[in-house]
């Protein structure tokens, strides 16, 4: 199965190469404002790529997602909107959530520490692809001060459930793929740090 994987494209899409494969991912912030014309736009972007499976969770910037989750949600028609929810395709579980710490005042913050851990408590164990807005701290997660900035709680349970993979976003700095015994950690951000739509999207054959 082929996954291709995208996330913080924050509106500019159309400007992306996307290759083909069997599942598209977008781990967050597909718009800039968080509007749902944006979303509209996206959700019709979506609907001219060739993938059988599309799979799209929000991030911090799509504030309408949380201030006006229902009538957003009914937005996505041409992929499958994830919030706290898991799919199965293709014989493998994947799990969707948009949470992060608390940062600034963008949409899906949580406090560090219990707030965010009763989020991850809801992932079932055997997810094997876990999808999520913010990085695990420690992977991915490093910003331009050197500081991590990734949930703690995070990482606690994504190495006690071990998933194939744990698809992120949101940390343009830390672009790439990193990997411990179990999981590889893929960081999606397809904008560059001078948010442009530039890096190039990945693509996971598992």
């Amino acid at each position: 199965m082929r996954l291709i994987i995208i996330s913080d494209t924050h509106g500019q899409h159309e400007s992306m190469d996307i290759p083909d494969g069997d599942v598209l991912i977008h781990a967050g912030d597909f718009t800039e404002h968080g509007t749902l014309v944006e979303a509209e736009e996206f959700d019709r972007f979506l609907g001219k790529l060739p993938h059988s499976h599309k799979l799209v969770i929000a991030g911090n910037h799509d504030f309408a997602f949380e201030t006006h989750p229902e009538l957003a949600a009914a937005v996505m028609t041409r992929s499958t909107y994830l919030c706290d929810e898991a799919i199965e395709v293709g014989g493998r579980l994947f799990y969707g959530s948009p949470w992060q710490p608390w940062f600034m005042n963008w949409a899906f913050n949580l406090p560090r520490g219990e707030a965010l851990a009763e989020k991850w408590q809801l992932i079932p164990k055997d997810t094997d692809i876990l999808i999520t807005h913010t990085p695990p701290f420690g992977q991915g997660d490093i910003i331009y001060s050197g500081e991590h900035v990734g949930c703690e709680e995070l990482i606690k349970f994504t190495e006690e459930i071990r998933p194939e993979l744990h698809i992120f976003g949101h940390i343009h700095e830390s672009y790439g793929i990193t990997q411990n015994a179990d999981t590889r950690f893929i960081n999606a951000c397809s904008c560059n740090t001078k948010n442009k739509a530039e890096n190039p999207v990945l693509v996971i054959d598992i």
